[in-house]
Order: structure tokens, then sequence, then C-alpha cells
């Protein structure tokens, strides 16, 4: 009765196995069951990490434990697996901006919020991607998180703190060092956020660069602390 009431009212079709979803949103339960959360992972980074006999230890994988993030925390609640992988693609690169509820509820069915947050970022695209997509898929998601959660009405989104002072090449295909010289020095604070505790938000972390200038950026300009919002965090590469 409820299934035939949903759908008479919302006749959504699950994106992954085209079923009706039976639902609000465009995924069916069963194909929710499928995806991947990331349960064990980096207390820094977010990065899955294999389970541990004890839960209840800090985790901290071997990166972060050489080279300390800027970031003081990523929450990044998925893995980024082939379902995921399909529904950020369709999302980012063919303009089916309507999967952007559905990916605010992802994350926020999977993470909660602990820590005042003063201000919200999504990460900048530079002027002539975002001229060529038509939207900044970070920024989508982070007014949808922002409106699903309560405590964060009176903190602002604000898309004019930083912008990408140049164009870069597409991080697709780079190891971690090039991601991390084709970022360098890319990003630049606006004006000061003195003592501000800010949130960094962009649709999947792959190896940390982009979170890693734009947090500099922003500590340089006085933030208090910065941590990172995505939807996904890709596993480490196979050794």
């Amino acid at each position: 009765m409820v299934n035939s009431f949903l759908d008479a009212l919302f006749p959504h079709r699950c994106y992954l196995c085209e079923q009706l979803s039976h639902s609000t949103l465009p995924l069916c339960n069963s194909c929710s069951l499928n995806l991947a959360p990331n349960l064990n992972y980096c207390s820094h980074c977010a990065l899955p990490l294999p389970a541990v006999p004890s839960a209840n230890c800090m985790k901290i994988c071997s990166i972060c434990q050489l080279t300390p993030p800027p970031f003081s925390r990523v929450i990044a609640p998925w893995v980024y697996d082939e379902h995921i992988a399909f529904l950020v693609h369709k999302w980012k690169f063919q303009g089916e901006k309507q999967l952007t509820a559905l990916l605010a509820n992802l994350w926020s069915s999977q993470r909660s919020i602990s820590q005042p947050i003063d201000l919200i970022i999504p990460v900048p695209l530079h002027w002539r991607k975002l001229w060529r997509r038509g939207f900044n898929q970070a920024e989508l998601l982070a007014r949808n998180i922002h409106s699903l959660h309560p405590l964060l009405h009176n903190t602002k989104v604000d898309v004019g703190q930083v912008i990408r002072t140049r164009a870069t090449e597409s991080q697709v295909g780079l190891n971690a060092s090039e991601r991390g010289d084709n970022l360098s020095a890319v990003f630049r604070s606006r004006k000061t956020c003195v003592g501000m505790r800010i949130a960094i938000v962009d649709d999947v972390m792959t190896t940390g660069s982009t979170a890693t200038a734009l947090s500099e950026c922003l500590l340089n300009a006085g933030a208090l602390s910065v941590e990172v919002w995505c939807l996904a965090r890709t596993p480490a590469p196979p050794q």
C-alpha cells in the first residue's frame, strides 16, 4: 500500500537497476544495500582501511602518519565503488542535476555533524570549466547538505571566499605527486577567515591533493580549522 502510494506520487526509477524505486529518491532499497559504506577508515583522511579487531582504536593510515594533512578530518561515508562511480558520472559529467538530492541524502544518512561549523565552502571550479559544465557539482552538493541539517541553517555556504587562479588539467590519471604539482598555488582566498571553522565540500576524494591545497589556502587566510566533506573516498591503489 505504501509503495503504491509512493509510486503514484513520486514515480521515480532507480538509477542503478531502472526499476521503480518505491521512494521519493531515484534509488531502490535493494540497490542501496549494494553500496559500500566506508566503515573502516583513517581518522584523518578517511582512506578505507582493512578491518581491525578493535573497532575502538584510532586508525591512522601510513601516509597521514608520515605527512599529517592540514585538514583536521575527512567525512566520506561511502567507498568509491562502481555503483557510486556510476551515479557521480551521471550527475557530474552528464548533467543529471536531479541526482543532487539523492547524493546529499546518501551523505547525510551515514554521517552526522558533531562539530560546529562557521562556513561551508564548495571546492571552486575555474570559470572556464564552470562555463563548459554549466554548474559546480560541489556547490550543488554543499547547498543540499546544508538544507538537510538544521544545525547548519545559520551557517553560510560561501562560493566567493576562494577562487581558482588558473585552469588545471584533469586530475584523472595523475598520480599523487602529479596531482599535487597540478594544484600548486591554484587557490586564492579573496578575504580573511580568521578564527573560522570551515568545511570544504567536494564530490569524491582520491589522493587528497585538492583538499590539501584548499585547506592550506584557508589556514593561511586565518581559518581556525578545516575539515572536508565528500560523498566517497577512493580505496588505496593495490600494492
